[in-house]
């Protein structure tokens, strides 16, 4: 099975995804069911799926997928689930096939050992992250214990789940507020997994202590320095959850990458074209030459300081490349922006500052102007 897609996207690709769940689907759906057990009514699931369909965004879809099968098939939770886990298998897109997860998290949290283990298994065809969180409300606890278990599954995407799911600030699902005020229960669960084999784990790893930097730098900072880095798996895991760390220049966070020491180069930075219209892409270009008797470690980034109302800015730090530069080495980067607006950023008419940051230390600086 390929590895998911991730599912924490930009409002406007969420706005196509939830064609996903169109009418063929539905319809297709609906003869599953029906096949895997005739107590189901298609009628009634399509009634109450396709009703208002064109208002509802993508994750009501998702929802109403759970509540439509619900309401087709009024039989026991545990019924319920058996012809879920059948028709998991049969669903064939790792994003539809959330909605089993879905309808476990809304029907089953007062029989948590059973939805538990469904979860487990279908978290393989559809990820389980969104349906964990209202156990890990009810029961933190015992979920927990569960989820550590999971850390030494064979499975990839079961070990990645236990991750995954109690990452305290999971986009798109419910904040786990006690985690975000104490992250310690899951740290046991993240040693477990610090040298995972699995990119997809390794990548959900780095994400979640991530999360925990933003609210206590100094545990992550903690956790990193005491596991192994040597190994080339968790050495891959720290350098990525120390990512908002390092865009900030904390000096320990640095330190840990080998980029604590000041760089000692010669730096140019510029900006090309120096006008353009919003919409267009200007590409930044550094050249580094080291001063140094010997070789240095570097963490390049820059930062683009964004025009606001009122003569105002807000600086945003955009990771660029970490590289080794030898003694009297000369090197030249180039990298692409498109500066169009998203949902997320609107981007005004203005005079735009960058400035080059090397090892947490904002060394050369450039401009462009964008124009409505």
């Amino acid at each position: 099975m390929t590895e998911p897609r991730a599912v924490h996207l930009k409002k406007t690709k969420r706005s196509r995804m939830k064609h996903w769940f169109d009418e063929a689907f539905y319809r297709r759906t609906a003869t599953q069911l029906a096949a895997l057990d005739a107590r189901f009514s298609a009628t009634r699931f399509l009634d109450n799926a396709l009703a208002g369909l064109e208002d509802r965004e993508l994750l009501s879809r998702l929802n109403r997928t759970a509540e439509a099968f619900h309401i087709a098939l009024p039989v026991s939770f545990p019924e319920q689930l058996s012809v879920l886990q059948a028709h998991a298998p049969q669903i064939g897109h790792n994003f539809t096939a959330i909605w089993p997860c879905a309808h476990v998290a809304a029907h089953g949290l007062d029989q948590p050992e059973l939805s538990l283990t469904a979860l487990k298994e279908l978290t393989p065809y559809g990820s389980a992250e969104f349906a964990l969180r209202p156990f890990l409300q009810s029961d933190p606890d015992g979920t927990l214990a569960v989820l550590a278990g999971w850390a030494a599954s064979p499975n990839q995407h079961v070990r990645r789940l236990a991750s995954e799911g109690s990452r305290p600030r999971l986009p798109w699902g419910i904040r786990l507020h006690s985690l975000v005020k104490d992250p310690s229960p899951t740290l046991p669960i993240l040693r477990l997994l610090r040298a995972d084999p699995s990119l997809y784990v390794r990548k959900s790893v780095a994400n979640h202590l991530n999360d925990i930097s933003k609210d206590h730098p100094e545990v992550v900072l903690d956790v990193a320095a005491s596991w192994d880095l040597t190994c080339g798996h968790t050495a891959w895991i720290v350098r990525h959850a120390l990512r908002t760390l390092v865009k900030r220049g904390h000096p320990r966070a640095l330190e840990l990458l080998g980029a604590g020491v000041a760089p000692q180069l010669d730096a140019t930075f510029t900006a090309t074209p120096r006008r353009v219209p919003i919409g267009a892409t200007v590409t930044f270009g550094a050249t580094l030459t080291s001063n140094a008797r010997r070789s240095q470690s570097l963490v390049i980034d820059y930062v683009v300081h964004y025009v606001r109302s009122a003569g105002k800015s807000f600086p945003k730090v955009f990771k660029w490349k970490r590289l080794d530069l030898a003694q009297g080495e000369t090197v030249t980067l180039l990298k692409r922006q498109t500066f169009r607006d998203f949902s997320t950023r609107r981007h005004l008419a203005g005079l735009h500052r960058v400035e080059l940051q090397i090892n947490g230390r904002r060394l050369a600086e450039t401009a462009f102007t964008l124009s409505a």
